[in-house]
């Protein structure tokens, strides 16, 4: 991920912060200093789809979608944010064996082809947690709230707002194992 975290963000400022992020050049450097401090993280996973060029090296084939995430931890920012906005026993069922998703993102031409849903899937399997958590938007009716709905993640909290941040965010959760 480090060696591409340029990709990366390419794909992610396409697909999210282009959309809906009022300065997304801002957001984009932000995140990006954000998803630096992820790269050396144990049990850091990171999947990737490429578009198919015959003529490249997988290591240079254009990234068109990527997710990333890691085990959640006391003493990670989204992870002790989210267990002090819930109950101790409600925290303790979803977040202390929980492999926490960072991000996913497909590029716009590339959506709507199961893309990712693939890289949700190929990024849970076999991360050995009981369960898994992510934020998305509060915008419940959107393409990524439906995959999530489809995958079987359930809303832990909902209109949650990150200090800082004025836009109300959804915590998903599913069970893994």
């Amino acid at each position: 991920m480090a060696a591409r975290l340029p990709d990366v963000m390419t794909v992610y400022r396409r697909a999210f912060l282009d959309i809906h992020e009022a300065d997304p050049a801002r957001a984009e450097v932000e995140r990006a200093a954000h998803a630096r401090t992820h790269v050396h993280r144990p049990g850091l996973r990171v999947v990737a789809a490429l578009a198919e060029d015959p003529g490249l090296p997988p290591d240079r084939a254009p990234l068109v979608g990527v997710a990333y995430g890691q085990p959640g931890a006391r003493g990670q920012w989204w992870h002790d944010t989210v267990v002090a906005a819930l109950p101790e026993d409600t925290a303790r069922e979803w977040m202390s064996d929980c492999f926490e998703i960072v991000e996913l993102h497909v590029l716009p031409e590339y959506q709507g082809q199961g893309l990712g849903r693939r890289l949700l899937r190929d990024l849970l399997d076999g991360c050995g947690r009981r369960t898994a958590a992510l934020s998305a938007l509060e915008l419940p009716d959107s393409p990524a709230r439906r995959l999530y709905a489809s995958e079987g993640f359930q809303p832990l909290l909902r209109n949650f707002f990150f200090a800082g941040g004025g836009t109300p965010y959804a915590v998903l959760v599913k069970r893994l194992a």
